[in-house]
């Protein structure tokens, strides 16, 4: 068997993160210079650059690390450490991010005799885009200017151009006096015997005049927003263990991930970014979706993704940002080339799968939790999210929810899918707006069941009773337009001229994850889904194989995601398709395996499992950690257990079906409704499970999935 190290993704880099900050160093702690490397604040890079020498020399750090997920330690030599009488001197420099940052630089000796060290730090800020230091391209250029304080031991500097307020001021904090000259901090560092020195900076980014302060130097979580909702998460979110190292230890790199990720947002602390380091921004359909995934873990961060949602929706018809009234949010980010308008994304609303994935997600939400009134809080969205979906979502009144790109730089697909080469047919050409994506009508399907039940539990039963109605037609509607029965699955879209395209891909898993796959052909979806051309032995791949237009590291068009690995999970364990989810769940959980601290990235590629690729190797731009990768995990173990919640009536409905590989799982702190409980699965001889429940008071209900007996089953 080849044995395989464990793999980094961007391993020259690495990322702290805290709200809409995100610090990027190489693995020694360093801002070199180079892209992408630096301070960003708000999507701007506001430190460029930080050169440090002590005594004329660049001290080589010899251990870094990050400490919990919003600070950075880091240590150098400085002295001889080997001579003796003792001479050893080293630099410690620790790094807390929050809205600014603090770097505390402590020179330690151990020497029996006083040390003088010149300590010298040269700063840059170039205010490049979070998007420009990821590619290497400026779109928006500018001047900097310099002003030393002396009195205030303060450099500012700042960006010169008219159109845009933004600036940093760089100040240092020392025990000697500091000078400022050639473009560098000096400062002479007398250093007791066996004793220590300190120097800080503090990067403070001014942005509209307003100044936003750097944090406390502590390695305990910062009492401001997105402290207190780390903190929180870290409170809430269930243990895993079991005599499956990889599976315990995905789980807890899993939950520690998502409990590090929260933007901070007043509106919703909770609600985590998608990924670092280029998506720490809004991101409505990621947001959601990560917090969806995540329900069997904890559901701080649905509530909060869902509230903040609310606070982003569409008031008017803007091309520009392909805006209408009801709309949610897709992404809102606030670098320089978003608040210059060299594109729509300060607020861009291009996206078809939010509106319905905020009414399925609420109806989530309601069967974790039972919390009439959060549920009545964000009822009025609802309503907005469905009027928008029936007076814009299907412009051509078809029946089908088909998107099409108004903004001049807006994204082409606006499905699930959302790079522009991503729906191709079958000669691998691009298909043209207006497209109605499968997976969309899967989600508008699931979103009439869920507003359904929303509505009729808050007093709205004949609503309620519409809304199912119209569901069960979308189904007949969709399965006779879509369904391809020589190739035993549905076709990844209808095209503009109202034909099928007719390319095996992804999109069927989110189909069986919303039950709008009739019972009858949910085993040859299954089966289409995991034969070789899709299932690449870790996950099932976003377009077959086979297909012209196939590339195993593209984005989407033959490449692995993990998210959907989560969602296609659920899917299976619905129509009880325990051979393919137990195959699904392996390969993920085998992926995790090879990567550091087990811990899946954004986008795997689409290459075989086989001893030609004992890895699978990654989308060369993939983010680590991505907050719906590791949702995913919590998913697959969601789905193994068959779990499903019913918080209004104190129940959870269970099947669980573990695999030989898998012969025990114990959850510590589910909650569901306001009990929360351990459950313990044991597998026994013949694959037959045993459950125990300790906790709360909680029916347990073992009962297989309707959709495995039935073709209506629940939603």
């Amino acid at each position: 068997m080849t044995r395989v190290r464990s793999l980094r993704v961007r391993p020259d880099l690495l990322y702290v993160a805290s709200g809409w900050s995100t610090l990027v160093t190489d693995v020694r702690g360093r801002i070199s210079g180079t892209d992408p490397q630096g301070f960003f604040a708000r999507n701007t890079r506001v430190l460029s650059r930080e050169r440090i020498t002590v005594d004329g020399r660049e001290p080589v750090p010899f251990a870094t690390g990050n400490v919990r997920g919003h600070a950075q330690l880091s240590y150098a030599e400085l002295g001889n450490g080997e001579a003796l009488p003792s001479r050893a001197a080293y630099l410690l420099t620790e790094r807390f991010v929050g809205a600014g940052l603090r770097t505390r630089f402590t020179v330690v000796s151990y020497a029996a005799r006083p040390l003088e060290f010149a300590l010298r730090i040269r700063v840059a800020a170039d205010f490049a885009d979070t998007s420009e230091a990821e590619t290497g391209r400026r779109l928006q250029v500018g001047e900097v200017g310099t002003r030393w304080d002396p009195a205030a031991w303060e450099l500012r500097l700042t960006y010169l151009r008219d159109d845009l307020d933004r600036a940093v001021a760089v100040a240092i904090r020392a025990d000697t006096p500091v000078a400022y000259d050639d473009g560098a901090f000096r400062v002479e560092v007398a250093v007791p015997p066996r004793g220590s020195a300190r120097v800080e900076l503090l990067v403070e980014p001014v942005f509209d005049g307003v100044r936003l302060a750097a944090p406390p130097a502590t390695f305990t979580e910062p009492d401001d927003s997105a402290g207190r909702a780390r903190s929180r998460l870290i409170g809430e979110l269930a243990d895993l263990s079991s005599s499956n190292f990889d599976v315990t230890a995905a789980w807890r790199c899993a939950t520690h991930d998502l409990a590090v990720l929260p933007l901070g947002e007043p509106a919703g602390p909770a609600a985590p970014i998608a990924g670092l380091p280029i998506y720490q921004e809004i991101f409505g359909r990621d947001t959601m979706t990560a917090s969806w995934q995540a329900l069997l873990a904890g559901p701080t961060m649905l509530a909060d993704s869902l509230r903040l949602i609310a606070g982003h929706v569409g008031e008017r018809l803007d091309d520009w940002r392909d805006e209408e009234p009801g709309k949610p949010l897709h992404e809102a980010r606030q670098g320089p080339v978003s608040a210059l308008g060299l594109n729509p994304f300060t607020s861009y609303y291009g996206d078809w799968s939010t509106a319905p994935d905020f009414l399925v997600f609420l109806g989530q939400f309601l069967a974790w939790t039972g919390d009439l009134d959060t549920v009545r809080e964000l009822l009025p969205t609802a309503r907005r999210a469905l009027d928008w979906l029936e007076r814009y979502g299907d412009p051509d009144g078809d029946g089908f929810l088909e998107y099409h790109c108004r903004s001049r730089a807006g994204l082409k697909n606006q499905g699930w899918k959302d790079s522009d080469t991503a729906i191709v047919d079958e000669d691998g050409q691009p298909v043209a707006n207006p497209i109605a994506t499968s997976e969309l009508q899967a989600y508008w399907y699931a979103a009439l069941r869920h507003a359904a039940v929303v509505f009729t539990v808050t007093g709205h039963p004949a609503r309620g009773a519409a809304l199912l109605a119209r569901a069960r037609a979308l189904r007949r509607r969709f399965h006779r337009a879509y369904w391809l029965p020589d190739r035993g699955c549905y076709a990844m879209a209808l095209g503009p001229d109202k034909r099928p395209v007719r390319s095996t891909n992804s999109n069927d898993g989110h189909l069986l994850a919303t039950g709008i796959v009739p019972a009858r052909a949910a085993a040859l979806v299954a089966d289409r889904l995991f034969a070789p051309d899709m299932f690449s032995g870790w996950g099932v791949r976003t377009l077959s194989a086979d297909h012209p237009a196939y590339n195993p590291f593209s984005y989407h068009r033959g490449s692995v995601w993990p998210v959907e690995a989560g969602t296609i999970g659920l899917g299976l364990a619905r129509y009880g398709c325990w051979e393919q989810l137990h195959r699904l769940a392996e390969g993920m959980f085998a992926a995790a395996a090879l990567f550091e601290e087990h811990r899946l990235p954004e986008v795997l590629s689409g290459l075989p499992r086989d001893p030609a690729h004992p890895h699978p190797g990654v989308y060369p731009n993939s983010c680590s950690p991505q907050a719906w990768s590791a949702s995913a995990i919590v998913a697959l173990v969601q789905a193994l257990l068959g779990l499903r919640p019913v918080a209004p009536l104190r129940t959870i409905l269970v099947d669980p079906h573990l695999p030989e590989w898998l012969p025990d799982l114990r959850l510590e702190g589910v909650r569901v409704g306001r009990a929360t409980v351990d459950l313990t699965v044991r597998r026994r001889r013949g694959g037959r499970t045993s459950m125990t429940v300790r906790g709360d008071r909680l029916a347990v209900i073992r009962r297989a999935p309707r959709q495995a007996i039935s073709e209506h089953g629940s939603g």
